[in-house]
C-alpha cells in the first residue's frame, strides 16, 4: 500500500476535501479508491461581537492554512513526501449566513453566521411574499433584515456569498456555489437547478423603492451542480492555501458545498427516498423527496442535494445533552461507591437497558429542552422529568424515555412527512446517539417506522464528503450520476448495519408522542415559573 500511495502523491492522483465546521476546520486527502490517506485539522470558535455571532477574516485564513499545513505534515510523516501536486480540490462549510462585499471586494460588515437568530421580521415577511418557508439563518433573510434595519452598507453591496463561496472565490477567482449550498441562500427552482426566478423578481419588486443600484440576481453567485467544473486553483489561491509555496496551481475545483450536502454524500443519502439523521447535541433529519410538499411548514426547511434534488429538512436544537447529563449522574453514583466506570461502558450498559423497558416507556415523560425548540414553539427550555404515581418507574423505562425524548421534537416534525405521504426506503444515522451499537438505531427506526443503517465511514464526515464530490467531478464517466458513482465506486453496495423497525416499538413511540404533545403545557409552565 505504501508504494501505491507514494506514487499517487507524487503524480497528483489524490483529491483534497476541506470543510469549515462550527468548531473545527478539517482537511482530508483521499486516493483513487476514495480512501483517506492523510488529514489535518484546526480548532476554532465563533465570537459574539456587537450582538452578532461571527468569525473574523483572519480566523478564516489562519485556520485554513493551519489545517492544510497539518495535512502536509501528516503526508511527510507517513510517506516522506512533500505535497506539491493534487488532482482536485473541494471546499465546504457550514451553510447559510451573510458575507457581503463592495465593488473593491472589501467585506462590508463582519461575517454573520447561521447561528444568528436576528432576522425574525425579515424571515416572516419573505415567507409570506414567496409562499415558501424562509428560515432566519438563510442569506436572503439576513439581506432583507439589513434592509429593514436601514443599514448603511446595503447600497454598496456588489457580492453576496456564504463562507464556502467566499473561500472558493479567493481560490479560483470565480463566484460560484454548488446547488445544495445555494439552496441555503435563496429558494431553488428544482426544474432549472438555479435560484427561483419568480421569487427573485418578487424580491426586486419588494425593495424597488429603495433604488439601491443593484438587482438581486447581480449580487448572487452562479449556481452549479455536482460534477461541473467550478474553476482552477490560481497562483494567488495556491499561496493563500499553502504558505510554504510548494503547492502547484492549476488544480481543478468542484462546486463548493454546504455541510448538509457533504453529510448526504458521506452517508450515501443523495438518491430519492433516502435520508440521513445526524444526532448529537442537536439533531436533524434530511429526506430526499420525490415531489414538492403540498403546504408550507415552519418546521420544515427545503434545501437540495448537491445534484439539485429536493430535500426536506427537520432541524431541532436539542438531542443528547440531557441524556448525557443523566449518564453523568449515574457515573457520580457509581464513583460514590468507589467504582471506576469507563464512560463507554456506562453508556453501553444504560442504553442497552432501555431496550428492556416497556414499549411506551411505562407512562414516563421527559423533555430534553436545554434551549428553545422552534418546532414545538419554545424560545427557552427547561430539562424536565415527570411521572404519575401509576407510571412504571424503573431504570429501563427511565433510560428509554430519555432516549425517546431526545427524538421527540424531531418526531413532531417527521410526522408531517407521514401526513404528506412521503415515502422513505432507507435512512442512515450518524453522530453520538448511534455510538452504542443498535440502540439509537432501533429508537430512530421506531420513531420513523423505517429501517435505519449506520455505516463505519459516516465518522469520516463532511471533509470526506466534499473530497468525494471533487473525485466525482474528476473521475465520473459520461452519464454517470452521483447516486450511481457513490453506490458503485465508493460504497460498493455497502449500506452498513441495518435495524428494521419493530411493530411494538413503533406503536410504543406513537403512544409516547401523544403523551409528549399533551404534556407540552407542563414544559411551558416550567419555562414561565422557573427563572
Amino acid at each position: 500500500m505504501g508504494y501505491d500511495v507514494k506514487t499517487a502523491l507524487e503524480t497528483g492522483k489524490t483529491v483534497l476535501g476541506i470543510e469549515f465546521g462550527s468548531t473545527r476546520i478539517k482537511a482530508v486527502l483521499i486516493d483513487e479508491n476514495n480512501t483517506p490517506i492523510a488529514s489535518g485539522s484546526h480548532d476554532w470558535e465563533n465570537r459574539y461581537e456587537n450582538g452578532v455571532w461571527t468569525y473574523s477574516l483572519e480566523d478564516i485564513w489562519t485556520g485554513l492554512q493551519d489545517a492544510y499545513t497539518n495535512l502536509v505534515a501528516d503526508v511527510k510523516r507517513q510517506y516522506g513526501i512533500v505535497l506539491k501536486k493534487i488532482g482536485a480540490i473541494g471546499f465546504s462549510a457550514m451553510m447559510h449566513g451573510y458575507m457581503v462585499f463592495d465593488e473593491k471586494d472589501e467585506l462590508l460588515v463582519p461575517f454573520r453566521t447561521w447561528r444568528n437568530n436576528i432576522t425574525g421580521p425579515a424571515a416572516e415577511k419573505l415567507t409570506e411574499v414567496f409562499g415558501y418557508h424562509i428560515p432566519q439563518r438563510w442569506s436572503i433573510a439576513h439581506l432583507y433584515q439589513s434592509i429593514l434595519n436601514k443599514e448603511e452598507h446595503v447600497g454598496k453591496i456588489h457580492t453576496l456569498l456564504t463562507l464556502a463561496g467566499y473561500i472558493h472565490w479567493k481560490m479560483t477567482g470565480r463566484k460560484v456555489l454548488g446547488v445544495g449550498e445555494a439552496s441555503g441562500m435563496f429558494p431553488i427552482d428544482i426544474g432549472t437547478k438555479d435560484f427561483n426566478a419568480r421569487m427573485i423578481a418578487q424580491f426586486d419588486e419588494l425593495i424597488a423603492e429603495k433604488n439601491y443600484g443593484w438587482k438581486l440576481r447581480d449580487i448572487l453567485p452562479e449556481v452549479l451542480v455536482a460534477g461541473q467544473d467550478a474553476g482552477t486553483l490560481t497562483a494567488e489561491g495556491a499561496k493563500l492555501l499553502d504558505v510554504s509555496g510548494n503547492l502547484e496551481a492549476g488544480v481543478p475545483l468542484c462546486p463548493p458545498e454546504g455541510d448538509a450536502g457533504t453529510g448526504m454524500v458521506a452517508t450515501n443519502s443523495v438518491a430519492e427516498r433516502t435520508g440521513n439523521v445526524s444526532a448529537g447535541t442537536s439533531v436533524f433529519a434530511m429526506i430526499v423527496m420525490e415531489k414538492e410538499l403540498q403546504k408550507v411548514y415552519d418546521a420544515i426547511d427545503l434545501v437540495t442535494t448537491p445534484t439539485g434534488n429536493l430535500v426536506a429538512m427537520v432541524h431541532c436544537n436539542n438531542c443528547t445533552s440531557d441524556l448525557n447529563a443523566w449518564v453523568g449522574l449515574f457515573r457520580e453514583f457509581a464513583e460514590s461507591f468507589g467504582m471506576k466506570v469507563e464512560m463507554n461502558d456506562l453508556f453501553g450498559t444504560l442504553y442497552n437497558k432501555a431496550l428492556e423497558g416497556d414499549a411506551d416507556c411505562g407512562g414516563l415523560l421527559a423533555y430534553n429542552y436545554f434551549s428553545g425548540e422552534d418546532i414545538t414553539g419554545f424560545t427557552e427550555g427547561r430539562p424536565m422529568f415527570v411521572r404519575t404515581p401509576e407510571s412504571k418507574f424503573n431504570l429501563a423505562n427511565f433510560m428509554r424515555v430519555h432516549l425517546f425524548t431526545s427524538l421527540g421534537a424531531l418526531k413532531t416534525g417527521l410526522d408531517i412527512f407521514r401526513e404528506e405521504g412521503v415515502q422513505v426506503d432507507r435512512v442512515t444515522g450518524h453522530g453520538g446517539l448511534f455510538k452504542t451499537k443498535g440502540v439509537g438505531q432501533s429508537i430512530l427506526a421506531a420513531a420513523m417506522n423505517t429501517p435505519v443503517s449506520v455505516m463505519e465511514t459516516a465518522g469520516e464526515g463532511g471533509a470526506w464528503g466534499i473530497a468525494l464530490l471533487a473525485a466525482y467531478m474528476l473521475y465520473k464517466k459520461d452519464g454517470e450520476t452521483l447516486d450511481t458513482y457513490l453506490q458503485d465506486r465508493v460504497f460498493g453496495g455497502n449500506t452498513g448495519t441495518c435495524v428494521e423497525p419493530k411493530p411494538e416499538d413503533v406503536a410504543g413511540f406513537d403512544e409516547f408522542i401523544k403523551r409528549y404533545t399533551a404534556g407540552l403545557p407542563i414544559e411551558r409552565a416550567a419555562v414561565a415559573n422557573l427563572k
